[in-house]
């Protein structure tokens, strides 16, 4: 079994307000193009939060490509508490809720509301020790809340086999090249 983990930046890190926004095609293009990958390379679990950004988008994304690999792979959305997004407006407490409707499975690694930052240390670790590998869309020289899961993700690597890919903004730069060039030709769906 192979479990790939998803994380990143959160919506707001990155300008993105809107669902049509063109960052945010770029970023489902860029995040529709990795997770092919990882499925035609043997991934069964696509693991990710809920975060609003990358974690939420990188599940919808998961989801659009069940019809084109049915039996493939699964998708599990793994938030750090009970309640996690509560204190949110209504429209992303929807969000939140339909997306965990969707996924094949979905958790709070803790089972108490949110009480202490050693809650999100332990979800850190859930996640480390609960899948083989991460994709995370973050940019070094560009610190954000990601920051903290970069940290212990390098140090978790440094003394266990499990291999890190970062997506920089420079590689959403080629990619918003390329999904631009697409469209120009024509081979773009929107």
């Amino acid at each position: 079994m192979s479990r790939l983990w998803i994380t990143g930046y959160r919506s707001y890190e990155l300008g993105i307000f809107k669902d049509d926004e063109p960052k945010r095609k770029v970023i489902d293009y860029v995040l529709t193009n990795e997770l092919t990958q990882a499925i035609m390379d043997g991934t069964d679990w696509i693991i990710s939060g809920g975060q609003l950004g990358v974690e939420q988008w990188a599940l919808e994304a998961a989801e659009r490509l069940k019809p084109k690999y049915p039996n493939e792979f699964q998708t599990a959305m793994m938030l750090p508490f009970a309640e996690f997004g509560s204190n949110w407006n209504e429209a992303n407490q929807l969000k939140l809720h339909k997306l965990s409707g969707m996924v094949d499975f979905s958790a709070s690694v803790s089972k108490r509301p949110y009480e202490s930052p050693q809650q999100l240390r332990n979800y850190q670790e859930f996640m480390l020790t609960h899948t083989d590998q991460v994709i995370m869309i973050y940019d070094l020289d560009n610190a954000g809340k990601s920051q903290y899961d970069f940290d212990k993700i390098k140090r978790f690597a440094e003394s266990h086999p499990y291999p890190y890919r970062l997506i920089t903004f420079d590689d959403l730069q080629s990619a918003a090249d390329e999904y631009q060039e697409n469209l120009n030709n024509g081979s773009q769906d929107d």
